[in-house]
């Protein structure tokens, strides 16, 4: 928890031991670290410090311009007021920033995240700025009386470290400015950058290039952190939000097939993550936009409520039976099935010829009689028939209430595929 006494002050409650953890992970905190590790004389007062710090010692931490400041319990209890200095930035030093901040709008945005990417402090030193501080920048002060770093002074930077990680605009309030000062002078002088702006001759503002040059980008590569492990694939998709609230919904909303649209796009999100963890890049696949007729097919396949599913069946240019049937296909595989449900062309040519070359093959003896039309070969007096897909494979086909239904996968057989058939309809019997 923090709290703010305005913009010049910030309060942080005391945090949980750190037992088993590093006190940060950014390169920000382990710069700070490093000051203060470099700074200190005595090395057992750090390690005391690092024992006082990972057991919970540091109360309420304040923040203010110039000082940082808590309450520290040592080994034997005794409660001693921990101070640490740090220069403030100048009035002009704090121009230049700004002006340096406006001109790249990338360093803002990284702010805003509780980032503070490495350019961002190289820019700043280049214009005579030093945002984290150095060796011997970081003075203590302490109720224990000792001249150096103290393990309470220690501790107290250690725990430093760690709100740092959260949010590096603590390190700008330490050298003078607080996050919305800042940020208001940020605004103000972007207005007044846009403003000033020369105009070109059809009247609009000449833009700046956006973004940080290449070459910089690129030498920075050495000085970030190593990428994060890639997440874990959930289990499940995620549960949107329940709309059944005791507001009632505006001319036009419909909760329930908002909630649905939701659950959709929760399973969606799941799958394209599942592809964005797999290892081969081979293996991931390119996503196809879908026509309006194939994602009312898409969304019917995830089990609407009723008062949905008749909206779909209206929207979807089929009828009820049909549009089941082609959620049969597309739950059986996607847009691929769906076409072969849907489209029926010309085998001809190559493609006639490999055709006939696989269904002369498909079997031993007692070939069934077929009859071919278009891509379709129909079982003579059987509920079966054979589908050419454009990508060369069979798909079986049952007849079920006067309807072609899909009856399975696709395969490169189609002896295989009109076994399909047969298992479909024992199965039906």
């Amino acid at each position: 928890m923090t709290r703010y006494d305005g913009d010049s002050e910030r309060t942080f409650a005391a945090l949980p031991p750190a037992h088993g953890r590093g006190f940060t992970l950014t390169w920000w905190g382990q710069a700070w670290l490093k000051a203060l590790e470099e700074t200190a004389l005595d090395l057992s007062q750090l390690k005391a410090g690092r024992r006082l710090a990972r057991g919970g010692a540091v109360g309420a931490v304040s923040v203010r311009p110039g000082r940082i400041t808590a309450l520290v319990r040592g080994r034997d209890r005794t409660a001693h007021r921990a101070d640490v200095l740090l220069e403030q930035l100048t009035g002009d030093q704090w121009d230049r920033f700004l002006d340096m901040a406006v001109e790249r709008a990338g360093h803002v945005a990284a702010l805003l995240d509780r980032e503070m990417p490495p350019h961002l402090v190289e820019d700043a030193a280049s214009t005579g700025i030093e945002l984290l501080p150095g060796m011997g920048d970081l003075e203590p002060q302490c109720g224990c009386e000792a001249w150096d770093h103290c393990a309470h002074t220690a501790a107290l930077c250690y725990q430093v470290a760690r709100l740092l990680d959260q949010d590096p605009f603590v390190l700008l309030l330490m050298r003078g400015r607080g996050e919305r000062d800042l940020l208001n002078d940020l605004q103000a002088r972007s207005t007044a950058t846009a403003t000033s702006r020369p105009e070109v001759p059809d009247g609009s503002a000449r833009s700046e290039p956006a973004g940080v040059d290449a070459s910089e980008a690129y030498a920075t590569g050495d000085i970030l952190p190593p990428l994060p492990a890639l997440p874990e694939l959930p289990a499940e998709p995620g549960t949107p939000p329940s709309l059944d609230t005791e507001t009632p919904p505006g001319p036009g909303v419909d909760p329930g097939a908002l909630e649905f649209l939701a659950a959709c796009t929760a399973v969606e999100a799941q799958r394209l993550l599942a592809e964005a963890l797999r290892t081969d890049p081979e293996q991931h696949r390119t996503g196809i936009e879908l026509r309006l007729d194939q994602d009312v097919v898409r969304l019917a396949a995830g089990s609407p409520v009723a008062g949905v599913a008749e909206r779909l069946v209206d929207g979807s240019g089929r009828s009820r039976e049909g549009l089941a049937t082609a959620v049969r296909a597309w739950r059986i595989g996607g847009v691929a099935a769906l076409a072969v449900l849907d489209e029926e062309w010309t085998v001809e040519g190559e493609t006639l010829a490999r055709a006939r070359a696989a269904l002369e093959s498909a079997w031993d003896e007692d070939d069934p009689a077929l009859r071919a039309k278009g891509n379709r070969w129909t079982v003579v007096g059987a509920p079966g028939q054979l589908r050419l897909g454009r990508e060369g494979r069979w798909w079986p086909y049952r007849k079920e209430r006067g309807r072609w239904a899909p009856a399975g996968g696709p395969t490169q057989d189609p002896g295989t595929a009109l076994a399909a058939v047969r298992l479909a309809g024992e199965e039906q019997a």
